[in-house]
């Protein structure tokens, strides 16, 4: 039962990443201002929210409606994991290897926006200046950050929301038990 559920959830994982890696490159070429722009980041959570909810639907349905709360979120989490790894994998290597100048162009929007949100939140310049500082500093599309984004940025906060719709659509088998 396990290899099924991680096969189909494996499958909406690619398609999920193919739609992520497509949403990802027209940003680029329409317009880099978008990669900083809040409604831009929530509709990535929703279409992964979204993916989550289908696969795990999707495999509750082969399994003739019952699934455990493990593989509910076993289903999601690997089809979110799958999907936004290639959207971070292509993101490193557009930014690092083929054009490091929209990296470079990023990471002064990215400044203009820290900016903006620190001073709507009344944080002190010199704060803001440090903040800055570490950002001139770093690649935001470094190995270490693109990965650190996955993790803490989409894997950590989707989990919590998978977790909370694996116990919605959970359904046990009571003739099994």
């Amino acid at each position: 039962m396990g290899k099924s559920v991680k096969t189909l959830a494996r499958n909406y994982g690619v398609y999920l990443g193919v739609l992520l890696s497509i949403i990802y490159i027209l940003v680029y070429f329409i317009n880099l201002n978008l990669f900083v722009n809040s409604t831009f980041g929530i509709s990535l959570y929703i279409i992964c929210v979204i993916f989550g909810i289908v696969a795990v639907a999707k495999v509750k349905q082969y399994y003739n409606g019952y699934l455990s709360f493990k593989d509910c979120f076993t289903s999601y989490f690997i089809t979110i994991f799958i999907g936004l790894l290639f959207m971070t994998l292509l993101s490193y290597i557009l930014f690092n290897f083929i054009d490091v100048e929209a990296a470079a162009a990023l990471k002064e929007l990215s400044k203009e926006k820290l900016v903006e949100v620190y001073n709507n939140l009344n944080v002190s310049k010199e704060k803001i200046n440090e903040m800055l500082l570490q950002m001139e500093a770093d690649n935001l599309f470094s190995f270490k950050n693109s990965f650190s984004t996955l993790l803490i940025r989409y894997i950590l906060p989707l989990s919590i929301i998978g977790l909370l719709v694996s116990a919605t659509l959970k359904k046990r088998n009571q003739d099994t038990e």
